[in-house]
């Protein structure tokens, strides 16, 4: 059912749309088949809150939004654990609400009041919030939302190193490889956020994450998917060529492994990877023949 078939006849103060959001989240639980009625009522409330928490973030397309509101409904949020409810709900949310949901959380992030992102902060209080949306990747029916809302949260810092370290990180290079495309599209593009980013953070990671990553990456140049192939060989080299990783780069295009990987990929059956993997194996070296002289 559409957003647009909503039209709440009084706007909710933002304590009452945070409840109503709430009652109407947990109301999802019902199950069993003589409840169906129950859960449709829910899913449609849910709906409903969601286009008033919507509007109530971003106006209506005539009236901008009250930033006192705002400010508050981002405050009630966090205060009544909303964003860990909506998480662990989104496999029960109807498309249209999973939209709607991914459009507040992209603005509710960003929201600051006073000094500090107070979502980002609950979220950095409650990491296995992130997990959870990494494995959402399993689920197709939820993986694009999801991944939407794990590339906002790997824009700050502190969440994006998080997954770096998590175990689930080591589950995008299953993602990744996926037989549909569009999840794996999706993944990889969340992927890139997480080794593109924040380069400190990432050259830490590396650093002290060094064999196994690489091993891993290791499969995804040699795979039998091209697009994974081209896709992961031209990653490889934005992070490599990145400042904070040159003892990362100088590690990596000396081991023989690696460079017999590279000489591989030259031979590409496709033109495409050759002239990639020529292009890389050529800047690698050039970058470190720079540093060599300075």
């Amino acid at each position: 059912m559409s957003f647009s078939f909503f039209k709440p006849s009084k706007p909710k103060t933002p304590p009452e749309l945070v409840k109503a959001i709430r009652e109407s989240l947990l109301a999802l639980d019902s199950k069993t088949v003589a409840e169906v009625k129950a859960l449709e009522k829910a899913l449609e409330e849910v709906e409903k809150n969601f286009l008033a928490m919507r509007q109530m973030l971003s106006g209506d397309g005539e009236v901008e939004p009250n930033m006192d509101q705002v400010s508050q409904l981002t405050l009630e949020i966090c205060k009544e654990d909303i964003i860990s409810l909506v998480i662990h709900k989104l496999p029960s949310l109807g498309w249209e609400a999973r939209k709607g949901l991914v459009h507040c959380w992209c603005i509710l992030l960003r929201q600051m009041v006073g000094p500090s992102h107070c979502c980002v902060e609950y979220l950095e209080n409650h990491l296995e919030l992130l997990d959870f949306l990494v494995v959402c990747y399993d689920n197709k029916e939820i993986a694009l939302h999801c991944g939407i809302m794990l590339r906002e949260c790997i824009k700050y810092p502190n969440l994006a190193k998080y997954i770096l370290e998590s175990t689930s990180f080591e589950l995008f290079f299953k993602y990744v490889e996926l037989p549909n495309f569009d999840v794996a599209s999706d993944a990889f593009a969340t992927f890139k956020d997480l080794l593109t980013k924040h380069p400190t953070a990432v050259s830490e990671f590396l650093t002290s994450h060094y064999e196994e990553f690489f091993e891993l990456y290791e499969k995804l140049l040699t795979s039998t998917n091209y697009v994974t192939r081209r896709q992961s060989l031209k990653l490889i080299s934005e992070f490599l060529l990145e400042s904070p990783n040159s003892h990362i780069m100088k590690r990596y295009i000396v081991e023989v492994r690696y460079l017999k990987v590279m000489m591989t990929l030259l031979k590409d059956s496709s033109k495409n990877i050759q002239i990639s993997a020529f292009h890389i194996f050529k800047a690698l070296k050039m970058s470190n023949l720079k540093k060599k002289r300075t």
